[in-house]
């Protein structure tokens, strides 16, 4: 994963509403929710739900499936865990450079 990517997988789900978008799914499981369970759910008004959709579609964290009239939401966990393991990559690996002194100088 690059970095830019993971700023925005970050950025999107930095939103409350993104974010409890995000975990309402997620408790949801596999089978995913359609779109008029996660309004009623969230109480959100359609387009500010499609807005928000759309960016976590966008970032490869949801995707969605047209079933009959029905459009349902489901996780992509794959991509957070992408995310994750980002964050995690140089882990414990320590630092070859001299620790940066912490306090702030008089400038």
């Amino acid at each position: 994963m690059n970095r830019k990517l993971a700023a925005r997988c970050l950025a999107e789900l930095g939103n409350l509403t993104r974010l409890d978008i995000y975990r309402l799914l997620v408790r949801a499981g596999p089978s995913g929710l359609n779109v008029g369970d996660i309004q009623t759910r969230l109480g959100v008004p359609a387009s500010t739900l499609a807005f928000h959709l759309r960016g976590l579609i966008n970032v490869g964290l949801l995707s969605q499936e047209k079933i009959g009239r029905e459009v349902i939401c489901r996780v992509k966990h794959r991509q957070l865990t992408t995310v994750i393991e980002f964050l995690l990559e140089e882990c414990c690996k320590g630092f070859d450079e001299e620790p940066v002194s912490l306090t702030r100088r008089a400038g």
